[in-house]
């Protein structure tokens, strides 16, 4: 059997296929989430991501507030859940590829987020129209950049 026809490298074309479909799975990076224990769209949100390849870890918790103020969201970015990964905030719900290009780019950034609850991102699905949002990368410092539109 020659190496090319090997069963063991299926998956991984696949994964190449796919522009490298589970970077956070692979380089080890979970997903820790931190939500209100009686909120059902963030278990959607991590459901989104464990479907995209990343490992997630949710935490119910009635403290988000202190969360969030410790993690640096700015007050104007809050939403209904705070995940931290690879050094980052993920603040509500950020599409998973916003989260892989934030992890492969590495910006000088605290995080970023997806202010609110968007209809139509990932967890807020529904038959209601999707509409337009913004994830933005937020610094320490209260500086914001817009770094994906939807």
């Amino acid at each position: 059997m020659s190496h090319t026809s090997s069963p063991l490298l299926a998956p991984l074309a696949l994964c190449l296929a796919l522009g490298g479909a589970l970077p956070a799975a692979a380089s080890g990076e979970p997903v820790i989430m931190f939500k209100d224990p009686h909120c059902g769209c963030c278990g959607k949100w991590a459901e989104h991501m464990r479907a995209n390849g990343f490992e997630v870890k949710e935490i119910a918790t009635r403290e988000l507030g202190a969360i969030k103020r410790q993690s640096g969201v700015p007050q104007a970015l809050g939403a209904c859940h705070t995940a931290k990964v690879g050094g980052y905030i993920v603040e509500g719900h950020v599409p998973a590829t916003d989260v892989r290009r934030l992890l492969a780019e590495k910006p000088a950034v605290a995080g970023i987020a997806a202010a609110g609850m968007p209809m139509g991102s990932p967890g807020m699905e529904g038959p209601y129209p999707a509409e337009r949002y913004d994830v933005v990368s937020f610094e320490r410092n209260g500086k914001t950049e817009v770094f994906a539109r939807h």
